[in-house]
């Protein structure tokens, strides 16, 4: 599940990582029930955007969660595009944009290549498969538009490296992962 609406939510903004949940966020945790009857547990990403969604949802299911990890964050945009939208994106960033489906290894500034946010994807699959082996039923991870792509296009690595930026996730999706490992 990617996170419910922060405040200062805007399409195509790189949110600040401190962000919280607003109240429409709330409220899309409340529309989103029931969940499916199979999840057993949450883990969220340390965010605050989605951790407090995972937190809502436990209060109002009594699902527990479990864990928070690092390895569900959200992609980590440079510094330099943080509160800027595609129309004030830096010169240098718009280039390695140009760049990056071509050269998966090059990170822009600070930020996450595309390679190791792959990386960080294929352990964090791992981690989950470990942690619903723990479970009698499912587990909701509540996570990051980016990293839920790059988690749902491990299959497809590296023929589309870039496919984790175009995919358009809503607030709930349902992703099957039984045959992830």
């Amino acid at each position: 599940m990617r996170h419910a609406a922060y405040e200062g939510h805007r399409p195509g903004h790189h949110a600040p990582p401190e962000a919280p949940l607003s109240a429409e966020g709330r409220a899309q945790v409340h529309r989103a029930l029931p969940l499916p009857s199979r999840i057993t547990a949450i883990v969220t990403s340390p965010l605050p955007r989605a951790s407090q969604t995972g937190r809502l949802l436990s209060q109002l299911t009594g699902i527990p969660v479990i864990a928070t990890t690092p390895l569900l964050a959200e992609w980590r945009a440079p510094s330099m595009v943080i509160g800027h939208t595609p129309d004030t994106y830096p010169q240098e960033y718009r280039t390695w944009r140009a760049q990056r489906a071509t050269n998966p290894s090059l990170a822009c500034g600070d930020g996450e290549s595309l390679a190791e946010l792959y990386d960080r994807a294929s352990r964090c699959a791992e981690y989950l498969a470990d942690v619903r082996r723990g479970q009698n039923g499912g587990v909701l991870a509540v996570s990051h538009s980016v990293l839920l792509s790059a988690l749902t296009c491990l299959d497809s690595r590296p023929q589309n490296p870039e496919a984790v930026f175009r995919q358009d996730w809503l607030f709930a999706r349902v992703v099957n992962a039984a045959s992830r490992p």
